[in-house]
């Protein structure tokens, strides 16, 4: 199976809608990790996921209120869901190259809760995060970045997994 070549399709497809230029995407010259600074197996990790995440029958999440003073933003999960409760209600993915059939392709919540159950971390917060694509770059970087990143140190994080669809 060929990777999915996303930044070719998307440019391509800003072409073929007409605008004048191409796609701006982010660079970042300074990339913020640091080294973990414990070992993993004493380790809380986070997830976060653009994946427009949803909790079917749950009017709080399906009805798609999610949203914070009339911008898209990032909002949390409970931990203790079910997988199969969980789904995806984004349409912006390229549904030739791939499906969204999978929780844990675009949300690995199973991987992460296996991964505490078994010592490899030390454990999972109570909650998990979900972000809307945005393509403003300076929104994500003035207003959704901080906000996930205040509810990671609230949730005292030591890392996250963070996984773009």
């Amino acid at each position: 199976m060929e990777p999915v070549r996303y930044i070719d399709r998307t440019t391509d497809y800003y072409r073929s809608q007409g605008y004048d230029k191409a796609y701006a995407w982010a660079k970042n010259d300074a990339v913020p990790f640091t080294p973990l600074a414990k070992p993993l197996a004493q380790c809380r990790i986070g997830l976060l996921s653009t994946s427009e995440i949803a909790i079917r029958f749950d009017p709080a999440t399906e009805a798609n209120p999610i949203s914070e003073e009339g911008f898209r933003a990032v909002y949390e999960l409970p931990a203790d869901v079910p997988t199969e409760k969980f789904y995806s209600r984004t349409a912006s993915f390229d549904r030739y190259a791939t499906h969204l059939e999978d929780v844990n392709a675009f949300f690995p919540i199973d991987r992460l809760r296996e991964a505490a159950a078994s010592g490899r971390i030390g454990s999972i917060p109570p909650r998990f995060y979900g972000a809307y694509n945005n393509y403003s770059q300076r929104k994500v970087r003035e207003e959704e970045a901080p906000k996930a990143l205040g509810m990671a140190r609230a949730d005292a994080l030591d890392a996250a997994i963070l996984v773009p669809v």
